[in-house]
């Protein structure tokens, strides 16, 4: 974390709701980026999410709900198959493991439908305050602070909390805002990791929020330089689906799914014609 000089805690929190603003701007389109159509499939979806991208868990889950689209019919699957379906999301003994076994308590607890509460949530298998959270958040309307690897680095990098542990780190960031801005606080902050803040080389150069972070000059200054490192729709070549998706918010996260299918055709595509 980077410590401000002399700011007190009002200064941090009129700084923090100041960056949260200038993020709301600049993606007016954050949303939940597991695609998903009920709660099950999020909660599921965010199991898988676990030690790998959002990216891959999308491109399994089709196939995976197709086949098993309840509760009750994920509770009756065999462990190989779901091993099979989730291979690559990694880990994917372990995760299959607790897929089944969350199938089985919805089903034998709470009649296969997902419970809306915290407490209950976090009994489930595979399930900690980060999935559960994402699955209030965004499947009940429930506000919560999603703290996974991205948010952990932004908030520690912006000086909104000096811990490592994600349950003091959620409550470092949650009294800094308003409690019904905790879900779009979380979608903005994570947007701004995978897309400019990056884990290794962040792209300070090209960041509008840069003259409010404290941590401005960890990585690339140089604009053009920074420029190169920006993701998804935000990076070189993706102008048309940044204007897509800035002109019909509402539909930002389909014209996303568009984009990240062509991607992957086009890499299967590749692939087929080394071999």
């Amino acid at each position: 974390m980077v410590v401000v000089a002399g700011e007190t805690a009002l200064g941090r929190k009129r700084r923090a709701r100041k960056i949260n603003r200038e993020l709301a701007q600049l993606y007016p389109y954050a949303h939940a980026e597991l695609d998903f159509r009920n709660p099950f499939e999020l909660l599921v979806a965010t199991v898988l999410s676990a030690q790998t991208t959002d990216i891959r868990v999308n491109a399994v889950t089709p196939g995976l709900f197709a086949r098993f689209p309840t509760a009750l019919a994920m509770s009756q699957a065999q462990q190989i198959e779901l091993e099979v379906l989730v291979k690559s999301t990694g880990f994917y003994r372990a995760k299959a493991t607790n897929l089944l076994a969350l199938a089985t308590r919805l089903v034998d607890e709470y009649d296969g439908v997902v419970p809306g509460s915290l407490d209950a949530l976090v009994t489930l298998p595979g399930v900690g305050r980060k999935t559960a959270n994402v699955v209030l958040g965004n499947a009940f309307g429930v506000p919560g602070i999603t703290v996974d690897t991205h948010f952990i680095r932004l908030a520690r990098r912006f000086g909104w909390t000096e811990s490592t542990d994600p349950v003091k780190i959620e409550a470092d960031v949650a009294a800094l805002f308003e409690r019904k801005d905790w879900t779009m606080v979380s979608h903005r902050v994570v947007f701004h990791g995978r897309r400019i803040c990056h884990a290794r080389k962040p792209a300070c150069g090209a960041c509008p929020i840069a003259h409010l972070c404290p941590s401005y000059g960890d990585g690339e200054v140089d604009p053009v330089k920074a420029a190169k490192l920006l993701k998804y729709e935000l990076a070189p070549g993706q102008e048309e689906l940044l204007a897509r998706m800035l002109a019909d918010v509402g539909n930002a996260a389909q014209y996303r799914q568009e984009s990240q299918r062509a991607a992957r055709t086009a890499e299967l595509e590749a692939k087929n014609v080394k071999q």
